[in-house]
């Protein structure tokens, strides 16, 4: 380790700065004299000349956010989820999701102060959250290697969090708001604080089940801590670590209902995070999101490669980016947005790598730089096809709907709800609750039984009460087509008359003259 200060305290009359440790002066008499000392600390303050340099390139890096209403599908979900949890929907019943409450939560907020009609505020925060992520990624290299290290992590995980393809990696989604929470959990269990820790790494996995893998690095860190206690663990250390955790997730889950949180959060997603998929697929698509981001990271990973079998001398942080790696790997889908949680540990070992002498600073910033200024080019001229068909998609559905009519869209872009405008008439906002597909699977594991357990009885009680005025089949020939769902097909047979198409959607408006619901 370096010997340049850390951040925290040394003892009750010292701290810390960029050379030794010093006194600290008495408290101040006066307004003015604080005043003055604030003055000086933002002359001369590490962190007042940092922040505001990572603040602009966090700002500059993820400027191709605004360039389109939104990136993705689960930016989409998000959207449409939010809007009806502002409009009286309840999390869980008749609004649901795998995923756990901290984002949707976050989107029903933002559009209650700003509006449902756009996600700029998203994006706003989204920086923010990049942002924090960066300063504590900061922190954590100061602490170890000194304050050239620390600047470093911060600019180069901002540069290398954008090197995958725009749509993963400019979008307002859960792997972007859980990693400040997964920093913050790695930095307080650094400086021993075991509760903090804790109630760290429960936002994280409270945000998306995966950012409780930094709960391992974390474990490890209370078993060293042990060590230097002669084996004998600190009493404190696990409890206050499994109170830390275990209070926010008990409090999120009675304020959702336990067992509703439980089968959503955990149990349900079972048949979702299963082995049944198509391989090929799968595997094309793990090797080639890890080849982008390898290659953003490429002036990190050549001096880390020189200094592999020195694994002990950052221990804690493999560990974390092993469990990360486990992270990307659950479920199997390898989502190119998956792997931005790789990016915190990774960074902070190449800058370990670098800072030990394997690598001079300016050929890895250099390239890094080069690399990010590419990414945020990419994400400028990102191909709008996808966005355009659902911007047109969701025009027809406007046009063809009153505002207080009710639409299905059958696929897997429910951002048509939220462009259009339109209430859902389900709380299954895609075809993949009720089928089991997403990207990769194979067609003997889609369909209706291996749907999310309960869902059909309930969407049939939904039709039953409401049948929406539109459906619009966007499955072309996926597995989950209405020609292989038998309960959808009944009901397009039943009481709907195609009126028309709009490239791969195809419109079906409820008949007047149908017979009466089942």
């Amino acid at each position: 380790m370096s010997n340049e200060p850390s951040d925290r305290r040394r003892g009750p009359l010292t701290r810390s700065g960029g050379g030794s440790a010093v006194a600290l002066p008495l408290a101040p008499t006066s307004l003015g004299e604080l005043a003055a000392r604030a003055r000086e600390a933002l002359r001369t303050g590490y962190w007042a000349r940092l922040v505001p340099l990572l603040g602009a390139l966090a700002v500059v890096t993820r400027l191709p956010s605004f360039a389109r209403p939104f990136w993705s599908p689960d930016e989409g979900f998000l959207a449409s989820q939010a809007r009806m949890l502002a409009g009286g929907g309840v999390l869980y019943d008749t609004v649901v999701d795998r995923k756990p409450p901290l984002l949707p939560w976050l989107y029903e907020s933002a559009f209650w102060l700003f509006g449902s009609s756009s996600l700029w505020p998203l994006r706003v925060l989204a920086i923010g959250a990049h942002l924090g992520t960066a300063v504590l990624l900061a922190a954590i290299a100061r602490q170890r290697w000194g304050n050239r290290a620390g600047g470093a992590a911060g600019v180069l995980y901002l540069l290398v969090s954008i090197g995958l393809s725009p749509e993963d990696s400019q979008a307002a989604t859960f792997e972007v708001f859980m990693l400040p929470a997964t920093a913050a959990a790695f930095w307080y269990a650094q400086n021993r604080r075991w509760a903090q820790a804790g109630a760290a790494t429960a936002v994280a996995a409270l945000t998306k089940q995966t950012g409780g893998a930094v709960l391992f690095a974390v474990l490890w860190m209370v078993r060293r801590e042990s060590r230097r206690y002669g084996g004998e663990r600190p009493r404190t250390s696990l409890p206050a670590l499994a109170f830390g955790f275990g209070l926010p997730v008990l409090v999120i889950a009675l304020s959702t209902g336990v067992r509703n949180f439980v089968f959503w959060v955990i149990t349900g997603s079972s048949d979702y995070a299963s082995l049944d998929g198509a391989w090929l697929t799968m595997l094309e698509r793990a090797f080639g999101n890890a080849a982008i981001l390898a290659s953003a990271a490429l002036g990190l990973l050549v001096p880390l490669a020189r200094r592999w079998r020195r694994v002990r001398e950052d221990a804690d942080l493999w560990v974390w980016l092993g469990a990360s790696g486990m992270g990307v790997i659950t479920g199997f889908h390898f989502f190119g947005h998956y792997y931005l949680q790789l990016v915190p540990p990774l960074v902070l070992l190449g800058v370990g790598a670098v800072a030990r002498g394997a690598a001079n600073w300016r050929p890895v910033l250099l390239y890094t730089a080069l690399a990010g200024t590419v990414f945020v080019g990419l994400g400028f001229a990102w191909p709008h096809q996808p966005l355009q068909h659902s911007v047109s998609v969701a025009t027809d559905v406007a046009e063809e709907t009153a505002p207080k009519e009710t639409v299905l869209v059958w696929g897997m872009n429910p951002e048509v709800y939220w462009l259009s405008g339109r209430t859902p008439a389900t709380r299954y906002l895609t075809a993949g609750l009720l089928t089991n597909f997403a990207g990769g699977r194979e067609p003997n594991s889609v369909g209706v039984k291996q749907a999310v357990p309960g869902s059909w009885k309930v969407f049939d009680s939904e039709m039953d009460r409401r049948l929406p005025v539109l459906i619009v089949d966007e499955s072309g020939n996926a597995p989950y087509a209405p020609r292989y769902i038998q309960p959808l097909r009944a009901l397009l047979a039943a009481h709907y008359t195609r009126i028309g198409s709009d490239g791969t959607a195809v419109f079906y408006r409820l008949r007047t003259d149908r017979p009466a619901p089942r």
